[in-house]
């Protein structure tokens, strides 16, 4: 072979890596640092045997951290991020505004009115949906039945705070490093506040009144702290007010909770003997409410993937989302970690799939929390605002964030449950003044 000839060779195999390199894009996406999101990027063979010409860098954050770095690139066109992973109070902000991606025109197969109802509503501006679920969420009770056993009582399907402090006392055995109830106490809008704000409804408590005056000064939402503290307080772990989702998780499958109220998505986590050492012993029960209130404490929040409006990658960012959350994709999770595992709350095909609801003794129970939650009516009061455990108009996440912030300090006996009503009734008052809201 000539010199000639190798070197026309050679330039000939550089022009064809060239020319694979220039097809090939690299999408980023920011994500969450939860275990259905951790569990994707385990499984992204799948992908990249479809898909060989799109590869995806992952940006993976805590929760409070990946909110404000999302918020931040996406209000200064930052640019950064392809796909965004956010939840049921941005999307339809963020969608009015212009600053997503509309996803008309999704494949036949995808089944876009597969999506649960109320998911799909929460995501939906003008009849434009502006992001796809990767899993949806309420919020119920998770407890031990082997220590509700032992404490001689029985939990019923639908508790009141009443009998749950009767259960977090006979349960807690600090002594054996078993604490009767796990809450969040981790400051944030998204953290603290999402169960607060829905323990308030169940109260009959409000964030606001139909004047967007805030509620902070009025009973429902002093009942609602005090009762917390005092169950955290007496029957809490150590260290509460640094403890958010991820935190309680590791708690209960450890066997330190007796009882647990947090999003339904945990109960496949609680649940998995290869990350529970609770697995077999856990019950559930629909969220808290007060007697002779019509309102339980349980939320609607879906995790969803959004595409950033000004991208240059919208196709491969498309192509990413639509597998991620396709049915396809809960068919792959279920042949490798079993059906019990697969990310819920978005589509009713799973629900009617006898292999799921077999598997998953949850399931019946996350749907009725899910169906049982009213964004539109999340008081049992007539309010101004939509959003069951955030209010949904876009100053929220700064002062739903401050008054966390307010109620964390208390948890961590910092200040008094007045102190931090009074502070977070005045911050926000102050704020939807600015705004405002109020003249």
């Amino acid at each position: 072979m000539t010199l000639t000839l190798r070197a026309l060779l050679g330039a000939c195999a550089l022009g064809a890596l060239a020319t694979a390199a220039a097809a090939e894009t690299t999408i980023t996406v920011a994500t969450v640092n939860n275990g259905d999101m951790v569990r994707m990027q385990g499984l992204m063979d799948d992908f990249y045997k479809q898909h060989p010409d799109i590869k995806v860098e992952w940006v993976t954050l805590e929760e409070n951290v990946l909110r404000q770095k999302v918020t931040t690139d996406i209000a200064t066109k930052g640019g950064q991020f392809d796909v965004l992973t956010i939840g049921t109070y941005e999307v339809p902000i963020w969608g009015k505004q212009g600053w997503l991606v509309p996803l008309d025109n999704l494949p036949a197969s995808y089944d876009v009115d597969d999506i649960l109802p109320k998911i799909r509503s929460g995501l939906t501006v003008d009849d434009h949906l502006y992001a796809l679920p990767f899993y949806g969420e309420s919020s119920f009770t998770m407890y031990r039945k082997d220590l509700m056993k032992k404490a001689g009582l029985e939990m019923p399907e639908k508790p009141t705070w009443a009998f749950i402090k009767k259960a977090a006392a006979a349960m807690t055995d600090k002594d054996a490093g078993i604490y009767g109830i796990c809450l969040r106490g981790k400051a944030g809008w998204g953290e603290n506040m999402a169960f607060l704000s829905a323990m308030d409804n169940s109260m009959g408590g409000s964030w606001f009144n139909m004047d967007w005056k805030p509620q902070f000064d009025t009973a429902p939402w002093k009942e609602t702290l005090t009762t917390y503290l005092d169950l955290m307080n007496n029957y809490g772990p150590p260290g509460a007010s640094s403890n958010g989702f991820n935190e309680n998780l590791a708690l209960f499958q450890q066997g330190k909770c007796g009882m647990w109220m947090d999003a339904t998505v945990a109960a496949s986590f609680v649940t998995n003997p290869k990350d529970s050492t609770v697995a077999k012993d856990v019950g559930f029960a629909m969220a808290p409410h007060k007697e002779g209130v019509d309102k339980n404490a349980n939320w609607l929040w879906s995790w969803t993937l959004a595409i950033p409006a000004g991208t240059k990658k919208e196709e491969a960012a498309k192509t990413f989302i639509e597998w991620a959350t396709s049915k396809e994709y809960t068919d792959l999770v279920a042949s490798k970690e079993g059906w019990a595992n697969v990310p819920p709350g978005t589509r009713t095909s799973l629900y009617n799939n006898p292999k799921y609801t077999e598997a998953a003794p949850f399931a019946d129970l996350t749907l009725k929390s899910i169906d049982a939650a009213d964004p539109k009516n999340p008081s049992v009061s007539k309010v101004p605002y939509t959003g069951v455990q955030f209010v949904a108009i876009p100053e929220f996440q700064a002062i739903g964030t401050a008054v966390g912030q307010q109620f964390s300090a208390a948890l961590a006996g910092q200040m008094s449950a007045d102190q931090a009503l009074q502070s977070a009734q005045s911050l926000t008052e102050r704020e939807m003044k600015k705004a405002g809201y109020i003249k």
